[in-house]
């Protein structure tokens, strides 16, 4: 058979993970089209495609995918990380903790920014590291380990302030949320209380440009190194790989620490966005990071996923979520509607599996 052609490709040759990515694009596209038309047919006014929404969809998004992208590590090695969303609670406190100059606290260090920023990232990547620690060493399964990880850094979270959020923050770390263009080619103006972006001026928000420039760099350590095709490799047949000479406890400990620090990473972009760091920061984001991942094509099984997938996916979480807001879904229902786009992705993974 010749097979399906459009453009001179042909789809029928074309890798499981690529027809994943298609189908993804494809179910985007008509998402936005979707929440485009509709309301023109209730009101005869679509609020969905304009430049103001797209960008918020974009920012709202970030987050969800900088922590979907170390899901997608640990599911492809056969794990999963239920920590996730403790971690982001607990790295933007610490992070937020030491660039802020409040007695209240009971610490008052006053970090300059980068040093702050720094020290909240290590958080997440020690988390991190003791959940693969339990998991490569201890043999621990890993939804267990990350539910006791889950557990102890939340209540590490709440006890450092006892429960209330962290605010008055530095401009300098606030701006990774809230900017654009990283400064670049912005105007100080006095009376509107900051930095500015001219007028005509392509307007980026640092937090998106970050979230592409992540998704680059550890989906390039994914596809494109060694190490990459060892993580893929300790998911397809884990024993497979260790007797062919992977060394797969440093793989797992390695992946999870990778997940910690992107948890810790996209923690500090949503408090420098809100401008508040909360110890009950993240909850259930863990099950947006799952669902951003599997719906991108990433296995439950373990063994396959790529990040431009788990991009996408986040983007059609974002996409569902905002457009159920601009036509008046109730809140309750949209978790009904999300539930079941989750079950019918890990539904179509498993027949691909079969087939």
């Amino acid at each position: 058979m010749a097979g399906l052609q459009i453009g001179g490709l042909r789809l029928k040759n074309l890798s499981r993970a690529q027809q994943q990515i298609l189908s993804c694009i494809f179910a985007l596209i008509l998402l936005g089209l979707f929440f485009t038309v509709f309301p023109l047919l209730l009101s005869g006014e679509q609020y969905f495609f304009n430049t103001g929404n797209l960008s918020s969809v974009a920012q709202q998004t970030a987050v969800i995918a900088i922590i979907a992208l170390g899901q997608t590590y640990v599911l492809i090695t056969g794990g999963i990380d239920l920590s996730i969303g403790s971690n982001m609670a607990l790295c933007a406190m610490v992070a937020s903790m030491m660039m802020v100059h409040d007695p209240n606290l009971g610490v008052h260090p006053d970090l300059p920014m980068f040093l702050g920023l720094l020290l909240g990232l290590l958080t997440g990547v020690a988390a991190g590291a003791a959940s693969g620690a339990m998991i490569a060493f201890g043999n621990i399964p890993p939804f267990i380990a990350t539910l006791g990880t889950m557990t102890i850094v939340r209540g590490f979270a709440l006890v450092m302030t006892k429960g209330y959020p962290i605010s008055m923050m530095p401009e300098s770390f606030t701006a990774l949320g809230t900017g654009y263009n990283f400064g670049i080619g912005n105007l100080y103006d006095l009376d509107r209380g900051g930095y500015y972006v001219p007028e005509g001026m392509l307007r980026i928000p640092n937090i998106v440009m970050i979230m592409v420039i992540t998704i680059f760099i550890f989906g390039f350590v994914l596809q494109k190194t060694k190490w990459g095709r060892h993580v893929y490799a300790a998911g397809s047949n884990f024993e497979a790989a260790r007797l062919s000479g992977v060394n797969t406890k440093r793989t797992i400990l390695m992946v999870y620490m990778f997940s910690g620090f992107l948890a810790a990473l996209a923690g500090c972009l949503m408090a420098a966005r809100i401008y508040s760091a909360a110890p009950t920061a993240g909850d259930g984001y863990e099950l947006d990071a799952v669902a951003s991942s599997v719906i991108g094509g990433t296995s439950t099984m373990g063994g396959e996923g790529t990040a431009i997938g788990t991009f996408i996916g986040a983007f059609i979480i974002g996409v569902l979520r905002n457009g159920l807001n601009l036509i008046g879904v109730n809140p309750f229902v949209q978790k009904i509607v999300i539930g079941l786009v989750i079950l019918a992705s890990v539904f179509l993974d498993r027949v691909r599996n079969r087939n």
